[in-house]
């Protein structure tokens, strides 16, 4: 039996997610809610894991604290495997008083770790995206091929493929161009209807990692992988795009988008992942012990509804219904629903209050907040332009309210 690489992986969570506010008013994009219960770096983390991948830098830098309560509380490990880690580092400053100059940069200035784990491969993986996916088959992949560098590649429609980062391939697999959001996108060798879209995920022989960052640092660049990385090495290196259709996971319904993957990095597409999970056959089904998501237990009762009506929803852990009418909708934890109110096709964020007589219709409501008797969000725009921050997708979104004392 061959010996398993020895992998380390880092997880990048610096990201602003300016489209995504005001739900990034108070913290960075991987830490937003997602889901009822989960936070959005959940799934990169739950997938390394459940891949068998447990040695994971989680680098982060924009309003950080949010997400670095959360790692302390849902991922912490006992330490008694040295190996076995969930650790956020924030910037150091080893190479001088910046931060984070880009991607590239947030591994240049933390090479200090890659020398001293010495791994044989360095996953290096975004924070941003709502998925499943069994790295492990990537790795294989990559043995496979004696690649030098792995990219996830998400086959899209060429149509849309303006709106990626586009790998071009030969019929092989092997990487020999790569533009962000081209005007022309080159087709996948063989399936002239589709191209390869890069998905931020990548696997690095170390070398060929230490040596990249370490010439890009030297360069007036972006220090950005997508950017500026994966472009140098190809011609230079064994760069080879993983298509990610070819990925399977255990527990998958029949009923599931294959290859589902989604970047929530818009109100729209946020908002739109979550219905994603819901119906009689959700697109995306978060029921699936054998690849089970990840995140910290709250310690509160069971949902409970006193009486109303819930149709097609997820509650979370603590929720109580006291009346009214919640449909399509996904509510967080310790959420309270009053009588007379109606929440339809809409997110309630942790610990709000729908009070009675509210009427919530595609409305994103953010943690603590509390929706005053009688309002009514979603149903009027010209009435709520003035009051509520109106996403260009119509969609209303009510900022993070006070904790409770």
């Amino acid at each position: 039996m061959p010996k398993q690489p020895r992998i380390l992986a880092f997880v990048l969570a610096g990201g602003r997610g300016e489209r995504l506010f005001p739900l990034t008013r108070d913290r960075s994009k991987p830490a937003v809610p997602f889901g009822g219960k989960y936070r959005i770096i959940d799934f990169v983390l739950s997938n390394l894991l459940n891949s068998g991948i447990y040695s994971i830098y989680v680098l982060v830098q924009y309003l950080s604290q949010s997400l670095i309560d959360h790692i302390r509380l849902g991922w912490r490990s006992t330490g008694m495997v040295g190996d076995h880690f969930v650790l956020i580092v924030p910037p150091q400053m080893r190479r001088g008083e910046t931060w984070y100059r880009g991607t590239a940069d947030a591994i240049y200035q933390n090479l200090n770790l890659i020398r001293d784990f010495n791994p044989d491969l360095v996953a290096v993986f975004g924070a941003d995206h709502i998925y499943r996916m069994d790295v492990s088959q990537m790795v294989a992949f990559h043995l496979e091929h004696a690649a030098q560098v792995t990219v996830a590649a998400l086959p899209v429609p060429l149509e849309e493929a303006s709106n990626f980062g586009i790998l071009t391939t030969d019929r092989h697999g092997r990487i020999i161009g790569f533009e962000e959001k081209p005007k022309t996108p080159q087709p996948i060798p063989g399936e002239p209807s589709r191209a390869y879209a890069s998905m931020g995920n990548y696997l690095f022989d170390r070398r060929t990692l230490v040596e990249a960052v370490s010439e890009d640092a030297l360069k007036n660049s972006e220090h950005d992988f997508g950017r500026n990385i994966i472009p140098d090495l190809v011609g230079q290196a064994e760069v080879y795009a993983y298509d990610f259709l070819t990925n399977e996971v255990p527990g998958l319904r029949p009923y599931e988008e294959h290859g589902y993957w989604r970047d929530v990095g818009t109100i729209r597409a946020y908002w739109q992942a979550h219905m994603d999970l819901l119906g009689p056959e959700p697109l995306f089904d978060l029921d699936n012990p054998c690849w089970p998501i990840y995140t910290y237990a709250y310690p509160g009762p069971s949902a409970r509804v006193m009486s109303g009506e819930v149709e097609d929803s997820l509650l979370g852990e603590g929720t109580l219904i006291r009346g009214g009418k919640v449909r399509r909708s996904i509510l967080g934890r310790g959420v309270r629903v009053e009588e007379g109110a109606v929440v339809e096709d809409s997110i309630v964020m942790d610990f709000t209050v729908v009070d009675r007589e509210v009427h919530l219709r595609r409305v994103i409501v953010d943690r603590f907040n509390h929706i005053e008797p009688g309002t009514r969000i979603g149903l009027d725009p010209e009435s709520d332009a003035p009051r509520y921050f109106v996403d260009g997708s119509g969609i209303v979104v009510i900022p993070r309210g006070r904790a409770r004392a």
